[in-house]
């Protein structure tokens, strides 16, 4: 049975994608650009990145500076085809989760503009249809995968979640509401494999 609080989640990400789009917390994104981000290198015209940036783990990434490396090998674990295999390996049903969640954010990303942000003149095209983060999402299952896979990990994939949610905002690669986003489709991803008796601990979990 699909858990109470998987619809609580489902309900919550869906509000904020509607708020996000309609301009609610864009202030907040803003203020975010403005004073949270001394990593950003925003240039003009940039689109976000597309299925192959996506798909090949550090193509097309840009390595500019100590914030560029830092972000680029912290997230390596979460890039799509490196988390999936991880995942994988730990439980098919738990890999099922990981890539539901990313059709559901290739989803949003393609029927979701929000308002523009702007880092002085330049309008950043790629935060148009950054909602939700998909670096949050595959970090959030990854980590969780790791932690019950192999226990003694615990510390160091909540250690690593944590650097990736704040370096993602500090070298602007997404804003809080996209990580918020993408903390809840995560987390409604891994109470459905729980429903689907996925999450169940031990060294590896087969389902």
């Amino acid at each position: 049975m699909f858990p109470r609080s998987g619809a609580l989640l489902a309900g919550a990400f869906a509000v904020l994608a509607v708020l996000v789009a309609a301009g609610a917390f864009t202030h907040l994104d803003q203020w975010s650009i403005d004073h949270l981000m001394p990593g950003a290198k925003f240039r003009p015209h940039v689109r976000p990145p597309g299925i192959l940036e996506s798909l090949v783990p550090l193509y097309g990434s840009h390595w500019h500076g100590g914030w560029g490396i830092a972000v680029n090998l912290v997230t390596l674990p979460g890039a799509f085809l490196v988390s999936l295999l991880i995942v994988l390996a730990c439980s098919r049903t738990l890999a099922v989760a990981l890539l539901a969640a990313v059709v559901v954010e290739v989803v949003c990303k393609e029927v979701l503009e929000r308002p523009a942000l702007h880092h002085g003149a330049v309008h950043i095209v790629a935060f148009d249809t950054s909602f939700p983060s998909g670096h949050t999402i595959r970090a959030v299952i990854l980590a969780a995968a790791v932690a019950l896979g192999w226990p003694r990990l615990r510390l160091l994939a909540l250690t690593w979640l944590v650097a990736v949610l704040i370096l993602i905002e500090l070298a602007g690669w997404h804003t809080p509401t996209d990580i918020a986003g993408g903390l809840l489709l995560g987390g409604l991803a891994l109470l459905c494999a729980r429903a689907a008796g996925a999450l169940r601990g031990g060294r590896r979990l087969a389902a």
